[in-house]
Formats: C-alpha cells, structure tokens, sequence
C-alpha cells in the first residue's frame, strides 16, 4: 500500500537552529531515505522550494484569484513529501517518525488512492498508460 508523508515545517523553528544543524537534519534525512529506496519502501521523494515563492489559486464565481505565497496563514508550511511503500497506516507511521522533521514542524501520513479505481468508480476513462498496456496484451 502506498502512503505519503507530507513535511510540514515551521519556519520560525527552523530560524532557531544551531547553524548547521538544519544541514545535519537534512543528511540524516536523505540516509533514511537512501536506505528506505534500498529496501523498496521509499517511491519518491522532492523537496520543495520555499513557501514565498508559492502562488495559489481559487476560482469563484467564474473568476480566478491568484494570491503570492501559500494561501492559508499557517505557522507551518509544505516542504516536501516522500511516497512510501508500507503494509498498513501504523507501518506508514512508524517509517515517518525517522524524518527529523516532526522535530521542527508536522509529518502528516495518508493513504494515497489509486486513481484507476477512483477513474472506473466515477465513469471516467483509465489512465493513458493502462490503456496502452491493455491494448498491448
């Protein structure tokens, strides 16, 4: 089963560092996430650029409102995910609690859908790629 763990962090905690102890945090973060990939447990994993650099979008009533940075005031902001593999939610859980992160923000863990069973269950056609497979076989 597939799961996502999205890295929350806190801006203000992080400004609070040591220096060079948010460099130490991320080295241990990605020998975690060397050794999860050895073990088939780590999918993908991006880091994302700073918030500020967000633009978010609404539409309402028909017109687009584009707003700088994230849109919701948060004390915490998106950094990152990694997509693991796990047998259950408390798996999933137990493989996020390695990242240093909860430590200055959130490591949020969900189940991720598959999009074909959502695609067949709402009338929509399957992804391009399992059409190409089916159509191979």
């Amino acid at each position: 089963m597939q799961f996502i763990a999205l890295i929350y962090n806190d801006p203000t905690l992080l400004d609070s560092l040591r220096e060079g102890e948010a460099d130490s945090m991320l080295r241990t973060c990605f020998a975690h996430a060397d050794q999860m990939q050895r073990e088939g447990r780590l999918t993908e994993s991006r880091m994302l650029a700073e918030a500020q650099t967000a633009r978010s979008i609404r539409i309402r009533n028909g017109k687009m409102l584009t707003f700088d940075g994230p849109y919701a005031e948060a004390k915490e902001v998106l950094g990152g995910f990694n997509l693991i593999e796990a047998a259950d939610i408390d798996e999933a859980v137990e493989i996020a609690s390695h990242f240093p992160w909860a430590a200055t923000g959130c490591v949020e863990v969900r189940a991720v859908q598959d999009l074909n069973t959502v695609r067949l269950r709402v009338g929509a056609p399957p992804l391009p790629e399992t059409r190409e497979a089916a159509a191979a076989a």
